[in-house]
């Protein structure tokens, strides 16, 4: 039996949510093109460094807007048995990655993890408000320290750290983390209650 569900995930049947989209104009897409914060007006940057900073900056923003409008029990739902994955885990996932890609770039003492070892992003996504709030407000904090201590690098091709990676590697290495952790999130999202869209 299936589901059936609104706009804002109620549903009145036990099983699967139904399908569903805010947009109207293509109904594939996650939002129609004049309410998409990720479309910006003009045509595309120019230069590889702005191109590569907008690619990231999409990412980021669709992670948040996939999130936008669950509750916390909803943000830390496990819908595909037995992953451990969730819309909070991904959160928390990303900023402990964030703070990682530090001690990449720094030829000093690695910066500590900030949820523990090996799955605990994952394993610690509970739903309790509190924890919500603090894994936006990581994600937004390691951000923003990893672009501060990336702003002074704009040659692509300067090598950052003891590993001697190179700018370009990092950023194009971030874009695939977070695009990869976007499709993710899609999937985690339809299963949550059934909203789809890129």
């Amino acid at each position: 039996m299936t589901r059936m569900s609104d706009q804002s995930g109620e549903s009145d049947l036990s099983g699967p949510p139904a399908r569903w989209t805010r947009a109207t104009t293509y109904p594939d897409m996650w939002a129609d093109p004049d309410d998409d914060p990720r479309d910006s007006e003009g045509g595309s940057p120019d230069g590889e460094l702005p191109t590569l900073l907008d690619f990231l900056t999409d990412y980021r923003m669709t992670l948040r807007m996939k999130c936008e409008g669950l509750d916390p029990e909803q943000l830390a739902r496990r819908p595909v048995p037995p992953s451990t994955m969730s819309l909070l885990g991904l959160v928390r996932h990303l900023a402990e990655v964030e703070r990682d890609w530090r001690n990449w770039i720094g030829d000093g003492d690695p910066v500590p993890k900030l949820y523990g070892e090996r799955d605990a992003d994952f394993d610690g996504a509970v739903a309790e408000q509190a924890v919500v709030d603090a894994a936006f407000a990581d994600l937004e904090r390691e951000q923003a320290a990893t672009d501060a201590a990336l702003a002074g690098h704009c040659d692509l091709g300067e090598r950052l750290g003891k590993d001697r990676t190179s700018v370009r590697e990092l950023l194009v290495h971030r874009i695939e983390e977070y695009a990869r952790h976007c499709g993710h999130a899609d999937l985690l999202r339809e299963c949550v209650d059934g909203r789809v869209g890129q």
